[in-house]
């Protein structure tokens, strides 16, 4: 590398890469690698917000301003369009998630002398870094991390526990994995934590599943308006503002069609967001696999004058065909990081006139998004998501018309 070589874009992985191709760990764009590869840091370099950067692996980029981090978001989702050559009609402005947004995360823990680790691993290593904060958590979850440290230093195993956070309506929803309740004195002191602390729920996995421990009042979570009952260990959008992001354009961009399905849809996400808008007598088929998701979108549904079914089935193994696509005005699908070839390939033989497509991984995006080119679909508009702050985890949400 000659001296003075200049950061002219991020990787993929995060790391900074010089107009000669080299990648350098902790830097970005504007800053200047010397010939001893130590870095003069440029406009865009800031000083991360957490005294854990650099050593835990939960962020990757805390070391970039937002300009930086706006850009690094746009061109993953644009280069994972171009190299599919799928051509973008309008691409919107990019949202970014602000600091303390997360609202749920697995932790993980293990008890020590005197005590106990909590916080998450080490970027690709199996240690523990022991947080004292964690500037991505929304407050009402940080708070529970020098609780949580001192509980599973007093009644934990011996071996590792994972621990799931969410925030529900009724407050903060704890979850603990491979955590044994060996005895009375555990028992009541799981108890007295659940009470003391004013959790919503709190469930322990002993290794036969989770089972509710604490619950005063039902869990839900409200989906634009409708309270669903929320599942041990379901899948919420990480941050609430992209969550309203993403429902504020899928509901825009189907805005007349009168008859939608909604697939891999969850608890409802989408669904009752659709199904309070658009035109009078709109109707939305929501179909998922996972059966917990799906009982607890069926007996929310119910209380939608019809508005929105749900139906539980396996998308992947058995995907909606063409003759029932073809009663939909139009499509949405939030498919698992994978994507979801098995259905694109339905859809692309289908006569749908518009499909919505959210995804948390832009290149299976891509790939699938390439199927529904070649079907006669074209990507008329397109936004990137950075929910996952500070890391190089990336989403999107784009519609694809015939």
């Amino acid at each position: 590398m000659t001296q003075g070589s200049t950061i002219v874009r991020l990787a993929a992985k995060g790391d900074g890469v010089t107009d000669e191709g080299k990648h350098v760990a902790r830097s970005v764009p504007g800053d200047i690698v010397g010939a001893d590869g130590s870095i003069h840091r440029g406009p865009h370099h800031i000083d991360p917000a957490c005294p854990h950067f650099g050593k835990c692996g939960g962020c990757q980029l805390q070391h970039a301003d937002d300009d930086v981090l706006s850009e690094f978001v746009k061109s993953r989702v644009v280069n994972a369009a171009n190299g599919q050559d799928l051509a973008i009609g309008e691409l919107l402005d990019e949202h970014l998630s602000p600091p303390q947004s997360r609202r749920r995360a697995t932790l993980h823990a293990l008890r020590i002398k005197g005590g106990a680790v909590v916080g998450f691993r080490e970027e690709g290593a199996h240690r523990l870094v022991d947080l004292a904060a964690c500037p991505i958590l929304r407050p009402e979850l940080a708070q529970f991390i020098k609780p949580l440290r001192a509980f599973i230093g007093k009644f934990g195993p011996k071996g590792n526990v994972d621990i799931n956070l969410s925030l529900c309506d009724q407050g903060v929803d704890l979850g603990l994995t491979n955590f044994p309740l060996e005895g009375l004195e555990p028992t009541e002191g799981a108890l007295d934590f659940a009470r003391d602390r004013g959790l919503a729920r709190m469930t322990i996995d002993q290794g036969y599943g989770a089972e509710t421990v604490w619950e005063p009042e039902p869990v839900t979570i409200t989906l634009s308006g409708q309270p669903v009952a929320i599942p041990a260990g379901a899948f919420l959008q990480a941050t609430q503002d992209a969550e309203e992001r993403m429902v504020r354009d899928s509901v825009r961009w189907l805005g007349d069609a009168r008859l939608v399905a909604d697939l891999f849809s969850g608890l409802g996400t989408f669904a009752f967001a659709l199904a309070r808008s658009g035109p009078e007598g709109r109707k939305v088929l929501a179909v998922e696999a996972d059966q917990a998701a799906h009982l607890a979108s069926k007996s929310a549904a119910a209380q939608t004058g019809g508005r929105v079914h749900a139906m539980h089935r396996d998308l992947f193994r058995n995907p909606l065909q063409p003759a029932e696509l073809n009663r939909f005005d139009a499509v949405l699908l939030d498919p698992p990081r994978a994507g979801a070839k098995s259905q694109i390939a339905e859809i692309a033989q289908s006569d749908v006139a518009r499909v919505v497509y959210i995804s948390c991984n832009p290149s299976s995006w891509a790939r699938d998004g390439a199927v529904l080119r070649d079907g006669g679909y074209k990507l008329t508009k397109l936004r990137p998501v950075g929910q996952f702050r500070w890391s190089t985890h990336v989403e999107l949400v784009s519609v694809f018309e015939r």
